[in-house]
């Protein structure tokens, strides 16, 4: 093998490389896409629950709790790619950042997800305690309120992309779109989706009766 042929068989192996971690960070935005369109759906749900607590308050219980499975999933898939680029990870550093807006409040819609849905857990198991001499009800709101403008802010930035990303990761994309729609893991990122919903399915069944103690 000539030294020209041993070079283009390098460049050819290191572009296959870097196709498929590049592929890697596809299928994490892919996820991160996925998830963020089911959990849309739930905190929709999730909202209107709140305009009649007194009637649906069972149900606020229920798909708060629900909430709980699709959040870790979201959270996590996140966070993993905030990792990756800032190990400086290849495919992750070629795929680029999001805007510097967004990566501020980033840390801040994950923090503030977190504690909604830890209060709203204790609310449920201990509706009487409280936190540096705070209710946790008040508490709860409070964080609810701060949440609601965050995320409105991390919504409004993605949802444009939303619709493309999942409908390019449903099963046929292929054969409707041609292979470049196609990314390996799509399965796996299907059935970790619908194991968080699972999980968070599970959860609910088993807790949202403590809502009777608000009765």
């Amino acid at each position: 093998m000539t030294a020209s042929a041993t070079t283009q068989h390098r460049r050819r192996a290191r572009a296959e490389a870097e196709a498929q971690a590049d592929t890697g960070a596809e299928g994490n935005e892919r996820l991160t896409a996925i998830t963020g369109a089911l959990l849309l759906v739930l905190f929709a749900i999730e909202g209107v629950t709140i305009l009649q607590l007194g009637g649906l308050l069972y149900w606020h219980y229920f798909f708060g709790f629900l909430l709980v499975g699709p959040v870790c999933v979201k959270i996590c898939a996140t966070v993993y790619r905030f990792a990756r680029y800032y190990t400086r990870e290849p495919a992750y550093v070629r795929k680029g950042p999001p805007m510097i807006v967004l990566r501020v409040l980033g840390p801040f819609v994950v923090l503030t997800s977190c504690a909604v849905l830890v209060t709203g857990i204790l609310l449920g198991f201990a509706k009487s305690e409280t936190v540096l001499g705070l209710p946790m009800l008040f508490l709860h709101k409070g964080f609810f309120i701060v949440w609601a403008g965050a995320m409105t802010i991390h919504v409004l930035a993605y949802l444009w992309r939303l619709p493309s990303l999942v409908a390019s990761d449903l099963p046929g994309a292929r054969r409707m779109h041609g292979a470049a729609t196609a990314v390996g893991g799509s399965a796996l990122r299907w059935s970790v989706t619908l194991a968080g919903l699972a999980g968070g399915l599970v959860f609910a069944m088993l807790a949202a009766h403590l809502s009777s103690a608000w009765r």
